[in-house]
């Protein structure tokens, strides 16, 4: 039986926040956060491969897929994504949910469980280390390169007529651990139809880095306040082998570390065959992993 799938609209002081859902709000309650510049259609491939008993709730962040622009002159920051968090779950009535998070949304879900510990009963990151630190000796130019970005794009038009093929092959350019058809899947919510073609519909100013600037020390501080159990499952061809090579080669380690050492018997971490997006392009290598978390059945994974 196909899952029962909507659109959702929550009122914000500048709009609106968009979500999908699929199956019953009588069902376990899921927030699933998608990647930086995704958007909720992210999952679409993942979720009707999961249970059914479960109630999936797929956000678009602030500025993202078909939610509201912030007001001018205002910044995104992994803060605010927080805030949109936080606000769908009040609006939705949940008091304890699980959260399945890729990429980015994993940043937030890691802050969101360990701000709101209480809240959180399960965190399943999806090629995302849950936080994503920033070099202490770094954090300064980190700071005036978004705050420079910020400033080279105020009154800069970020709607961009593509045709559609152009607008694919935009998002393939950028992001080459999509193929054309999952690519489409995201343009599906990420663009919307103008006079000539189509435009992204995200804001221009997503795509200045404001993560939150924490050091690595912050970070394993933070994991601490974490009550929820944790289960990172990264891609061999994914986040550690792109994003922290050359970069922060021991970060991703030292983050497992502190998980386990402080979570115990409450983390897991499993690797698979895949890219960054292989929740998109492969579910199935992951559908069954995710599965057994949510049905709190023991699942035997592989150790970094």
């Amino acid at each position: 039986m196909a899952f029962l799938l909507k659109e959702l609209r929550f009122k914000v002081p500048w709009g609106h926040l968009a979500a999908k859902a699929w199956g019953s709000t009588e069902g376990r309650p899921v927030l699933c956060l998608h990647g930086w510049l995704d958007n909720a259609n992210t999952f679409d491939r993942l979720i009707p491969l999961l249970p059914k008993e479960c109630y999936y709730v797929a956000l678009d962040f602030s500025g993202h897929g078909q939610s509201s622009h912030m007001p001018k002159g205002m910044r995104y920051q992994h803060l605010d994504y927080m805030t949109d968090v936080h606000r769908v779950i009040s609006f939705l009535g949940w008091e304890r949910f699980s959260i399945l998070a890729h990429s980015m949304g994993g940043v937030v879900g890691g802050m969101f469980a360990s701000v709101f510990p209480e809240t959180v009963q399960h965190l399943i990151l999806l090629d995302s280390y849950g936080f994503f630190p920033v070099h202490s000796d770094l954090i300064i130019s980190h700071l005036k390169k978004a705050i420079i970005h910020y400033s080279r794009l105020e009154g800069v038009n970020g709607t961009k007529v593509y045709t559609p093929e152009a607008a694919l092959q935009r998002l393939l350019d950028g992001n080459p651990s999509l193929n054309s058809d999952t690519a489409k899947v995201l343009l599906q919510r990420g663009t919307k139809p103008v006079p000539g073609g189509v435009v992204f519909s995200r804001d221009i100013r997503i795509t200045v880095n404001n993560s939150a600037p924490l050091c690595l020390d912050q970070c394993l501080s933070i994991i601490k306040s974490m009550q929820s159990k944790v289960h990172i499952i990264l891609a061999n061809e994914g986040i550690s082998a792109d994003l922290m090579r050359g970069v922060y080669t021991d970060v991703g380690q030292t983050l497992l570390k502190g998980y386990k050492e402080h979570l115990k018997m409450r983390f897991q971490s499993t690797v698979v065959d895949g890219n960054h997006f292989v929740h998109l392009n492969e579910p199935e290598k992951i559908a069954p992993i995710i599965a057994n978390e949510l049905y709190e059945q023991p699942y035997i994974h592989s150790q970094l």
